[in-house]
């Protein structure tokens, strides 16, 4: 009879440290959904394209744990940061979990201010440049109030500010369907992160999305976040802005990786675009 092959020794699997009992969804939100690291890249390497400098003084609107921020006063000592939420509970915690972690003097870098971006407060104004980022600027879902906000944020910057977002968009925006990540930190422990497309209204344009957690021990953190967007055009969104009275809006588009049907990371200028299921672009509107 054939020799039987030697067993193999198992690798033992660490346990994951997120269950549905002990994980914190702000956590797992900055692990699944930010990558604070290459939207810094972007908006420091085009801020000193354009205008031929760095940037220091950065607000970020819709800030939540105030992550992006963290990240802006980590790049050059001279850097400031505005992180504006309405939710006080969120920016407690980016406070605690977060801002504590610094040194005294980078904590006087940085400020987490309970505000509506509609309303924006004395030292969240004369910025070098505000972020709406991860298409949170979508709860505003028509046009007088995205262009009253696109206003309020000119407003908010000096002579030589740009104002940076980011669009979603393509044919599989629309369609009511489940992504499912898996997420590893840096200790090995993981889960997966589902981004759940509920409900598309064709006629109003608005789409209810969720963010489910589901862990390996079979738990579930349902409907960790609940969102209903306007699902806005780019196009709609750079008609906006010329309208609030910005010189230049540029889009910049993701170029393709060849060895895979994902983009490359990298964002160029670009003035058309190209039929993708599903892209996200940066848009820098220059005041």
């Amino acid at each position: 009879m054939p020799k039987k092959p030697k067993k193999k020794k198992r690798k033992k699997i660490k346990p994951s440290r997120f269950t549905a009992a002990t994980a914190d969804k702000n956590e797992l939100y900055e692990l699944s959904v930010q990558n604070v690291e290459s939207e810094i890249d972007f908006v420091d390497a085009t801020y000193k394209e354009i205008r031929g400098r760095y940037a220091r003084k950065f607000r970020e609107d819709f800030c939540g744990t105030g992550n992006t921020s963290v990240e802006w006063i980590g790049r050059r000592k001279t850097n400031t940061a505005v992180g504006l939420d309405i939710d006080q509970a969120t920016l407690d915690w980016g406070i605690d979990k977060r801002l504590q972690k610094l040194s005294p003097k980078d904590r006087e870098r940085i400020t987490l201010l309970n505000c509506n971006v509609l309303e924006p407060k004395p030292e969240a104004k004369n910025m070098d440049c505000v972020l709406a980022m991860n298409f949170s600027y979508w709860l505003f879902k028509t046009r007088p109030v995205m262009l009253k906000y696109f206003k309020k944020v000119r407003e908010s910057l000096n002579d030589d500010g740009i104002f940076f977002l980011d669009h979603y968009g393509g044919s599989e925006a629309m369609e009511e369907q489940e992504e499912i990540r898996e997420i590893e930190d840096d200790d090995g422990s993981s889960f997966d992160y589902v981004w759940d497309q509920d409900k598309y209204y064709p006629i109003t344009s608005e789409v209810d999305c969720k963010i489910h957690f589901r862990f390996p021990d079979g738990t579930e953190m349902k409907d960790a976040y609940v969102y209903t967007w306007r699902l806005w055009g780019l196009k709609e969104i750079q008609e906006l802005l010329d309208e609030a009275g910005y010189k230049k809006v540029t889009v910049y588009w993701e170029g393709d990786d060849p060895d895979s049907d994902e983009g490359n990371g990298e964002f160029v200028p670009e003035l058309k675009g190209e039929a993708c299921p599903a892209f996200v672009s940066y848009i820098a509107a220059e005041k």
